[in-house]
């Protein structure tokens, strides 16, 4: 393991919290656009928990984008990797219904 992910482990064992690099962005955005980007949050917000950051709620809307947008002769490691995200936010039972579905499929 490398020494910045022990470290990480250790860190999350020790604190009860993972935490990763970050960094923060900064982007103009209009007035009229607010409305539509506090809602899309709100709305993720209560889909993922309440708990979960601004920033979680805009990747999984943003990786919900990639996966519609690719649904269609689009980029299909774009496809596979929204899909991955998603998977790994499942609570366990969903997680394993998902995978009995895909294994029936598989057939």
């Amino acid at each position: 393991m490398p020494k910045e992910e022990l470290r990480l482990e250790v860190e999350k064992e020790l604190t009860g919290r993972e935490t990763e690099p970050w960094e923060i962005i900064y982007f103009k955005l209009y007035q009229s656009q607010m409305p539509v980007i506090e809602k899309a949050i709100e709305t993720a917000a209560l889909m993922l928990g309440t708990d979960k950051s601004r920033g979680y709620c805009l990747e999984m809307i943003c990786a919900d984008f990639l996966a519609g947008a690719n649904l269609e002769n689009g980029d299909p490691e774009t496809l596979l990797f929204s899909m991955t995200r998603f998977f790994k936010f499942l609570p366990g039972e969903q997680r394993q219904a998902f995978l009995g579905y895909l294994n029936e499929k598989a057939s």
